[in-house]
């Protein structure tokens, strides 16, 4: 019973030990061993960057992680060659995947400070902020990051002072167009009321007024009816005396001179 026992606690050893070699081995799979061939692609891209050749610098680095997609210095120097080239978005990812990755404290603080460099180029300078703090988390030393810090957070608070203006501004011209708006509707008011003032005076007037100021109104009869048979009587008169003159003309033949009254 003894011997048994020792075996099985042999062989419970023995599987502890193969499921942990087979568990190392499954993460040398996952993360081979950088090869001497994307060593060397590295290394020229490394010299092309130094000569400021970020095109071909961009080439290199991306042959190597064809060969090996997880070489992480391949993947961060292949997001400084694209930086420098201000292509920051492009950047963006590279050093996005270094920090989330790496197991260096130190490569995971310069993944951050170059997140935050991108993001003040693209002028998002709150997650800018973030990153540097995120580097200082992994390097306290580095002044340079706590000198972008600060530096992004004076852009910050410049940005907010700016948007606050420009709030304003907007707001005032909103306030003077519709007060513009106001005037304008006003004189147009104003233009229609006169309009209609001139169109009221040259409105033709009641044809009976003006019958009534053409035409002017007889006089009344200030004749008495015994002057109006007076005066009858009279212009019967004068016509028989000139109906007698007439005829006594005609009797004679010749014309009969008027005298002259001087």
């Amino acid at each position: 019973m003894k011997i048994k026992i020792i075996k099985m606690k042999a062989f419970l050893t023995y599987l502890l030990f193969l499921l942990t070699f087979i568990g190392f081995a499954q993460d040398k799979k996952v993360k081979p061993e950088i090869q001497q061939a994307e060593k060397q692609l590295f290394r020229t891209g490394n010299d092309l960057y130094n000569d400021e050749n970020y095109i071909d610098a961009e080439v290199q680095y991306k042959k190597a992680l064809e060969l090996n997609p997880n070489y992480e210095k391949a993947n961060y120097n292949l997001g400084n060659a694209i930086y420098q080239q201000n292509r920051f978005k492009e950047a963006l990812p590279l050093y996005d995947l270094v920090s989330k990755t790496t197991e260096s404290k130190l490569n995971k603080a310069e993944s951050f400070h170059n997140i935050g460099n991108t993001m003040m180029k693209e002028k998002q300078y709150d997650k800018a902020i973030e990153a540097y703090k995120n580097a200082l988390r992994n390097n306290h030393k580095d002044d340079e990051t706590r000198y972008n810090l600060a530096l992004a957070q004076k852009m910050l608070e410049e940005q907010k002072n700016q948007n606050k203006d420009k709030d304003q501004d907007n707001k005032d011209n909103k306030d003077n167009k519709d007060q513009d708006n106001k005037d304008q509707d006003k004189k147009e008011d104003q233009n229609k009321d006169k309009e209609n003032e001139d169109k009221e005076d040259k409105k033709p007037e009641n044809k009976d007024e003006n019958k009534d100021k053409q035409e002017p109104k007889p006089q009344q009869n200030k004749l008495t009816p015994q002057q109006i048979k007076q005066l009858l009587e009279a212009m019967n008169n004068e016509e028989n005396k000139t109906q007698q003159k007439v005829n006594a003309q005609k009797a004679k033949g010749s014309k009969v001179k008027q005298e002259k009254d001087w």
